[in-house]
């Protein structure tokens, strides 16, 4: 099968090719990508560049500041609206695609569909995200299928918790925006806000665009489940997934799944795939403690690993954490580590050339080599992390905090360059392509070496931890073997050349299979750099010697 390399996308920014921002802007001021952008030449980039998943974040529509009305789509109150273009989060109709991305509002789910056909006949999967937690204050599907009820129709709103309704109230209260508008949002009984906020006075720090829904489980009576018979919002859920899978997707990202009981997930994991047998799902869950049931019981294809080993990998690139934390983060998912989704950035997480992690994309090159090629389990990359995209900007409801809005309409330069070059325009700078040219060559190699597909894993960081060693040089050094071809891969995190001697123990030979051979000689396969030759009995006493550059990395192919 191989190793699965996702690639998160905002339609809404990438192809958008306006370069006069205003802060603030609303869409005609700024504009908008769209589904149409993504034509044959763009996804033959992607998959050129080794992507075999294409995550398209924010295609189902969500509520929104920009008029829609004369499409027959319900306007949305500025106090439940965050930013000009609305968080993709808080989903205003599961059975529409959001207009902003259509060159024709009224042919978008006839876009959506043809994109989802482009990209397959690139070679690649689709992944859209699915939302079950909560939903827009302001739902109201115009699209749903015939006989569909819109969540919270037939809820009885005179009782705070019921199994068969969908949202949570909080009897006898009205609720208050955090924002204060001339138009104030009217919500009488007002409903639980999608954090788990059971006040009518959530902060701006809440997710207050969004209500919780209910899965049958009476949160203020005491954690009591009520899932026989079946709630509601289980069904409805079952169908909004069945519609998309209809549709062609391949595959879920589901957020915060980990606040939708397990129990649920069990059952519609399980009635989806009776249907579409190969559809996958990841889920954002970040309790470690919950890995197992979600994986086993959930029935879930990959999680996030974020306070594993993405949290180690910031912390050693932000000199706060040892390069030991890498390999102790690994040990502890070691029983899931085919099943944890690895990435350094994502929409939620700071961007690594930020001033706030790193400052420069090139200096992170290392942490990703070894982030995608640790071991096999699936990674995903942001779009603009292959560039060295800072996500410095002040857009608007997003201020200046190292992340690339999804409030706001907004043109980002570098992939605005970006898209225009693969149109065949000469617009990126050469630390861009520089990076961008790495990020290729690392993703085909993982998917075309077996090593690196398939292979497993020795890190030799326990017996290269002397003073002076590879901790100090802040050097990371791994095995990676098949049968009977390895590799050497080195990663060097810090800002000076190292020179490096790599003891490779008699026991790692041994499980490569080649503990018959004497004498060693492998060729560099990611920088194509100067090849490296050894008599097993130097790696043993005394180390391989290795020089890598400043944030550079290296592989080299044995056998």
């Amino acid at each position: 099968m191989g190793k699965a390399i996702i690639y998160q996308v905002l339609p809404r920014l990438f192809g958008n090719l306006r370069s006069d921002n205003i802060k603030r802007g609303n869409i005609q001021e700024n504009g908008s990508g769209k589904l149409n952008g993504f034509d044959d030449r763009i996804l033959q980039h992607f998959k050129d560049m080794g992507i075999t998943h294409m995550w398209y974040t924010g295609v189902i529509e969500h509520a929104t500041a920009t008029d829609y009305t004369e499409y027959n789509i319900v306007n949305d109150n500025s106090q439940v609206v965050k930013g000009e273009a609305g968080s993709p989060y808080a989903i205003k109709d599961y059975y529409d695609i959001d207009p902003d991305l259509a060159e024709n509002v009224d042919k978008r789910m006839l876009e959506f569909e043809a994109l989802v056909e482009r990209t397959h006949s690139a070679g690649m999967k689709v992944l859209i995200d699915f939302i079950p937690n909560h939903l827009a204050r302001n739902y109201h599907s115009d699209n749903k299928p015939e006989g569909v009820k819109d969540f919270g129709e037939n809820d009885d709103v005179s009782k705070s918790f019921h199994p068969n309704n969908n949202f949570y109230y909080l009897k006898g209260q009205s609720f208050n925006a955090p924002l204060h508008s001339d138009d104030p949002w009217q919500e009488e009984p007002a409903k639980a806000t999608g954090n788990d906020c059971f006040s009518p006075t959530p902060s701006v720090n809440d997710w207050y665009e969004t209500v919780k829904l209910n899965y049958g489980v009476d949160v203020e009576g005491g954690n009591h489940n009520y899932f026989d018979p079946i709630p509601d919002i289980w069904l409805k859920m079952k169908e909004v997934l069945l519609y998309w899978c209809s549709k062609g997707v391949d595959g879920f990202r589901c957020d915060m799944a980990e606040m939708v009981p397990v129990e649920f997930w069990h059952w519609c994991i399980k009635m989806v795939k009776e249907q579409y047998p190969k559809t996958v799902f990841v889920a954002e869950v970040y309790q470690p403690s919950l890995y197992n049931s979600f994986l086993m019981e959930g029935g879930f294809d990959c999680l996030y690993d974020k306070v594993g080993f993405y949290d180690s990998v910031i912390g050693v690139i932000k000199h706060n954490q040892s390069l030991k934390s890498i390999i102790e983060s690994w040990q502890a998912i070691d029983q899931f580590s085919d099943n944890m989704l690895f990435f350094l950035e994502n929409h939620d997480e700071q961007r690594l050339a930020s001033d706030f992690i790193i400052g420069e994309g090139k200096k992170a090159w290392p942490a990703w080599v070894i982030t995608a090629a640790y071991a096999t389990n699936p990674i995903m990359i942001y779009s603009g992390q292959e560039l060295g995209e800072k996500g410095m900007e002040e857009e608007g409801f997003s201020g200046i905090n190292g992340r690339t809005t999804i409030f706001d309409y907004w043109s980002v330069d570098s992939l605005r360059r970006y898209y225009l070059s693969i149109k065949g325009n000469d617009g990126l700078k050469e630390e861009e392509q520089w990076l961008l040219e790495r990020y290729k060559r690392l993703n085909n190699l993982l998917n075309s070496h077996m090593p690196l597909k398939e292979g497993g894993v020795y890190d030799l960081m326990w017996c290269n931890n002397s003073p002076g060693g590879l901790t100090d040089q802040r050097v990371y050094a791994w095995l990676r073997f098949y049968k009977h071809q390895w590799m050497l891969l080195v990663a060097n995190l810090s800002d000076k050349t190292q020179n490096c001697r790599i003891i490779i123990p008699e026991h790692a030979f041994k499980m490569e299979g080649a503990d018959h051979l004497q004498y060693f000689k492998g060729r560099e396969i990611l920088e194509e750099s100067r090849s490296i030759q050894f008599p097993k009995e130097v790696a043993i006493t005394n180390g391989v010697g290795v020089k890598v550059e400043a944030y550079q990395a290296l592989i080299y192919l044995f056998g």
